[in-house]
């Protein structure tokens, strides 16, 4: 029993040493960059915490005589390099891995080749040095958290290829001012813009059936809303604490599901009052008695716009639209319908405005 014992340790022993010696084979570097093998003849770009300054990833890499292609930006690669100022990623890269750029805070400049299929997980969460960063056309899905806290970005373009927006995938990029959500998304994700509080107008593509809850939730910068033809549920806080929102059109014929207090607010403003809802003419009713939307004070159909300074919805421009517009302001109450500028407030500016039109020959219009 004492020699079986012994010639099973060895055993172990030996096995042990061979999976150390394998693992030390799949990992090497070349000109400061390390890389995993992956398969027979791929790599991918692996962790290392002296990744600083501009970085260069080739489109191959040569080890002991052996040519491999570099096909992946590996998990948590540059994670915390705050160092790392900019990266060119070449073609054949075809993933960006969880967390790869995580906490780069430096990172400033960033290229996405066209080969790059899918952003991982939490990939660029906290790049607050990022201004702007292309998306390829090849990319087919964001997923949760990829641009989590991104503050320094002030612009994004989603390409048609996305077919979803995942969980946080922008979350509380405040710097971001405007997001057309193509035609080709399904499906925006649980809080996906949420805290997004530079955002000031929002078109959301037909082809979009489902907004998350709190997708955007806390955009107090929102003023304009489109939803398209396609959404057939809204969740819950999807647009809570949008205090700003002063326009909301929804060209879904039949009104969607939405989640009661979706356009909800913890303060004492109240969207339902501010904001004018303008949905398909032939919808307007049932609009009105859906169950959330029915909260709103203003429902119009599409292309039934009030005429600019007609602020008494008499279908002209007068002095009786100033008198209105006065009186309002005197209380400190708020109509949308009043709001000429559409600033979300009835003042002074308002007043002014419908006495230029019709000064600028307006009135009886």
């Amino acid at each position: 029993m004492k020699n079986f014992n012994l010639v099973l340790r060895n055993a172990l022993l030996l096995l042990l040493f061979l999976g150390t010696a394998s693992s030390a084979l799949a990992s090497f570097s070349v000109d400061g960059i390390y890389y995993n093998i992956t398969s027979g003849n791929t790599v991918e770009v692996s962790r290392s915490v002296s990744y600083t300054g501009s970085v260069t990833i080739p489109g191959s890499v040569t080890y002991d005589d052996k040519s491999y292609s570099v096909t992946a930006i590996g998990k948590k690669a540059f994670y915390n390099c705050s160092g790392l100022t900019s990266v060119i990623i070449p073609n054949s890269v075809a993933k960006i891995g969880y967390r790869a750029f995580w906490g780069c805070s430096g990172l400033t400049s960033v290229n996405l080749p066209n080969s790059v299929t899918h952003i991982d997980e939490y990939a660029f969460y906290n790049c607050t040095g990022l201004t702007s960063i292309d998306i390829p056309n090849s990319v087919t899905h964001i997923s949760s958290g990829a641009f989590w806290g991104c503050t320094g970005l002030t612009s994004i373009e989603i390409p048609n290829s996305v077919t979803e927006i995942g969980y946080a995938a922008f979350y509380f990029c405040n710097g971001l001012t405007s997001i057309e959500i193509p035609n080709s998304v399904i499906e925006i994700g649980q809080s996906a813009f949420s805290g997004c509080s530079g955002l000031t107008n929002v078109t959301i593509g037909n082809s979009v059936v489902e907004i998350g809850s709190s997708a955007f939730d806390s955009c107090s910068g929102l003023t304009n809303v489109t939803i398209g033809n396609s959404v057939v549920e809204i969740g819950d806080n999807a647009f809570k604490n949008c205090t700003g929102l002063t326009k909301i059109t929804c060209h879904a014929v039949t009104p969607p599901l939405a989640a009661t207090g979706c356009f909800g607010s913890d303060s004492e403003i109240s969207i339902y009052e501010q904001a004018t809802l303008y949905v398909p003419k032939e919808s307007v009713e049932a609009y009105k008695v859906a169950d959330e939307w029915k909260e709103f004070t203003h429902i119009v159909g599409i292309g039934e716009e009030p005429l600019l300074g007609d602020a008494n919805g008499d279908g002209e421009v007068n002095i009786a639209d100033v008198t209105t517009v006065i009186d309002l302001f005197i209380i400190g109450d708020y109509d949308p319908a009043m709001d000429i500028n559409g600033d979300g407030e009835v003042n002074i500016a308002d007043i002014n405005l419908i006495i230029n039109l019709i000064l600028n020959g307006t009135e009886g219009a």
